[in-house]
C-alpha cells in the first residue's frame, strides 16, 4: 500500500530556481580568511568559488559582513550599505558577486531589520536627542515603571538571557529582544520602511540575488508592549504566542520586501528566518505575495528516529501545500550544535550524520548545507574559555554557539589547515590539532570520504529529473526505517536503527552512506546497515 505525501507542484513560470536550490551557507569569519589576519572575508570566500561549484550547490549565503563592532558577531549592524574592514571592502563584495555569477552560484546575503548595533548612526543620535525626540522615534524607547522609573517598562526577556530593557542615563528605557548592544527598531516609524527598502535596493543594483531576512518575525510588537506574566521566555520560543514575535504586521513588510524582489529581474528571493509557534503560521511567511522560503527548523530539531522523522516531513510537505511554496529542510547552521555532534558524536554521529544528509538530499524543496558539514565536522565542545564570545553563552556557557563556528581546514598540513596564507598560526578561534584528515584535501583523495558522499549526492541530485520539487510517495518498510519514491523513478531508503535491517531490493543503486550487502537465500533483497541511508534508480532509470 502507498500513502503519498504532496509538495504543491508550481505554476509554469520562469525557472524558480529556489523552489529546489541547494543553499550553501558561508559563516564568512570561519570559511576563508584571505588576508592573513586568522579572520575568514570576503577574499577568503572569493578563493575558494571553485571548491562551491565543483561542491555542486547552487547559491551561496554569506553571514553579515557589514560594518559593525561584532557584539554579536556583525548581527549588529552599524552601516547596512558597506562591508566592515575586517572583512574586506565593497569592491571586494562587488567582486565576490560577479565571480559567483561567473561561477554558476547565486549570492545570497543577510539582511538584520529587527534591530540595529548601538553604533549605528541612528541610534547614537537617538541617545543624544533625548525623550520624545523624532530621532528616538526610530526605536523602541519607553519610561520605566515604578516610583521613579527604576523598574523595566514590562517583563520581557531577551534571547541571550535577562531583561530585554536597558536604561539610558537620562531615565528613557530601550528594548533589545538580543544584546543590549542591538536596539530594536520602530517598525511603526515610516522612515524605518523606507531605510530598509533602500537598503534592499542598494545590494539588488549591487547584483545579489537574495535575502536571508533575520529574526523575520521579530520586527512588530504587540500594540501596548503587554506583560507576558512568566519568567523563562527563551523556552518558549516558536512554540507559544509572544508579544514580541510572529505579530500579523509582520507580514505587511514581507508583503512589501516582496514587491521590490519582484521590481528585479532574475528571480530574487527571500528567505524567512522565522519562529512561529505552529506550521500554519509558519507558513504564512511564504504565501505568494511574502517570502520564497522559510526555515524549517523542525526538522532540524527532529531526533534520529523513524517514526519522528516521517512525521515532520509528512507536516512540512503539508503545512506548505496549501500556500504553494517549497519546504526547506536543514541539519545544522551556526546557531546550533553540529548534527555529528548532536546525533551522537564519534563514529556514531558521523554515521547517522551521513545518512541523514542522503534522506534530506532526496526530499521534495530546498535543502541548505552549513560550510563544513560536508567534511563531517563535529561540534569542538573544549575550546578554552578565554576564546569563547558568543554572547548567547551569557544566558548559559552550554548554549554557547562557538563550537559550530570554528574554521574549517582545507589542507592536511598542520592547524589552522590551509583556512590562513601558510605562515598564520593563530585563528580567531583555535582548530583542532587532529582535523588534518578531516580538510578538503584529504577528503577529496578519498572516494569514501564524507566529502566524496556530498559531491557525488549532489552531481545525482542535478542529474535526475526526479529530485528536486516534485511528490513524495512512502513505502512499506520494516520498523524502524523509512522508504519513499520520487516519481516513480527513484527511491530512498533510510534505516534509523542500530541494527542492519533487511527490505527488497528497490533497483539499482546509485549511492550509500554504507553499501548496502545482498541477503543470502533471499534474492531480491538486501540489508541496509545500521544508520545508513541508499539512493536507487527505479526500472530504466
Amino acid at each position: 500500500m502507498t500513502e503519498v505525501a504532496r509538495a504543491a507542484r508550481p505554476a509554469p513560470a520562469a525557472t524558480r530556481w529556489w523552489r529546489d536550490a541547494v543553499i550553501y551557507q558561508v559563516y564568512v569569519r570561519s570559511f576563508a580568511d584571505g588576508d592573513g589576519d586568522g579572520v575568514g572575508d570576503l577574499l577568503g570566500v572569493r578563493s575558494r568559488l571553485g571548491y562551491l561549484a565543483g561542491l555542486g550547490v547552487d547559491a551561496v549565503w554569506l553571514t553579515p559582513f557589514y560594518p559593525s563592532p561584532m557584539a554579536d558577531f556583525g548581527y549588529d549592524v552599524a552601516d547596512y550599505r558597506d562591508v566592515d574592514p575586517l572583512f574586506g571592502s565593497l569592491a571586494d563584495a562587488r567582486a565576490l558577486i560577479e565571480d559567483a555569477h561567473r561561477h554558476g552560484l547565486k549570492v545570497i546575503t543577510d539582511v538584520v531589520p529587527n534591530h540595529t548595533s548601538d553604533r549605528h548612526a541612528w541610534f547614537t543620535a537617538a541617545v543624544q536627542a533625548g525623550p520624545n525626540s523624532p530621532e528616538r522615534a526610530r526605536y523602541i524607547f519607553r519610561p520605566g515603571r515604578g516610583p521613579g522609573g527604576e523598574l523595566p517598562p514590562n517583563d520581557w526577556e531577551s534571547v541571550f538571557g535577562g531583561p530585554a530593557w536597558t536604561r539610558l542615563p537620562d531615565g528613557e528605557w530601550y528594548l533589545h529582544l538580543f544584546a543590549p548592544q542591538q536596539p530594536d527598531l520602530n517598525w511603526e516609524n515610516p522612515e524605518v520602511y523606507a531605510e530598509f527598502e533602500a537598503v534592499l535596493r542598494f545590494w539588488l543594483d549591487l547584483g545579489v540575488d537574495g535575502f536571508r531576512v533575520d529574526v523575520a518575525h521579530g520586527m512588530v510588537k504587540a500594540d501596548g508592549l503587554p506583560d507576558i506574566g512568566a519568567a523563562g521566555q527563551v523556552e518558549m520560543l516558536g512554540t507559544a504566542v509572544l508579544p514580541y514575535f510572529d505579530q500579523d504586521g509582520v507580514h505587511e513588510i514581507h508583503r512589501a520586501w516582496r514587491r521590490v524582489l519582484d521590481s528585479y529581474g532574475g528571480e530574487r528571493i527571500g528567505v524567512a528566518e522565522a519562529w512561529a509557534p505552529s506550521q500554519e503560521r509558519l507558513a504564512q511567511y511564504v504565501r505568494p505575495d511574502e517570502m520564497h522560503q522559510a526555515f524549517n527548523f523542525h526538522f532540524l530539531k527532529t531526533p534520529w528516529d523513524a517514526e519522528m522523522m516521517r512525521r515532520v516531513i509528512d507536516e512540512s510537505l503539508a503545512t506548505v501545500a496549501p500556500v504553494g511554496a517549497p519546504t526547506t529542510w536543514v541539519l545544522s547552521n551556526h546557531d546550533v550544535k553540529r548534527h555529528v555532534t548532536r546525533y551522537g558524536d564519534g563514529e556514531l554521529g558521523l554515521c547517522r550524520a551521513r545518512a541523514a544528509a542522503l534522506l534530506m538530499l532526496a526530499l521534495p524543496g530546498s535543502t541548505y548545507i552549513y560550510q563544513g558539514e560536508e567534511l563531517g565536522l563535529p561540534e569542538v565542545l573544549d575550546l578554552p574559555p578565554e576564546v569563547c564570545q558568543d554572547p548567547q553563552r551569557l544566558r548559559a556557557p552550554e548554549d554557547g554557539r562557538d563550537g559550530c563556528r570554528v574554521p574549517i581546514p582545507w589542507v592536511h598540513t598542520e592547524a589552522p589547515f590551509g583556512f590562513s596564507p601558510p605562515g598564520i598560526t593563530q585563528t580567531w578561534l583555535p582548530v583542532p590539532a587532529h582535523w588534518g584528515p578531516l580538510s578538503v584535501e584529504s577528503q577529496l583523495a578519498d572516494p569514501g570520504s564524507t566529502l566524496s558522499l556530498y559531491r557525488e549526492a549532489l552531481r545525482l541530485r542535478r542529474e535526475l529529473p526526479a529530485l528536486g520539487d516534485g511528490e513524495l510517495a512512502w513505502q512499506d518498510s520494516p520498523a524502524g526505517t523509512l522508504a519513499f519514491t520520487r516519481d516513480g523513478a527513484f527511491a530512498c531508503t533510510v534505516n534509523l536503527t542500530g541494527e542492519p535491517a533487511e527490505l527488497p531490493r528497490p533497483g539499482r543503486l546509485l549511492v550509500a552512506s554504507v553499501p548496502p550487502e545482498p541477503v543470502d537465500g533471499r534474492p531480491g533483497h538486501v540489508r541496509l546497515a545500521a544508520d545508513s541511508a541508499a539512493w536507487w534508480a527505479l526500472g530504466d532509470a
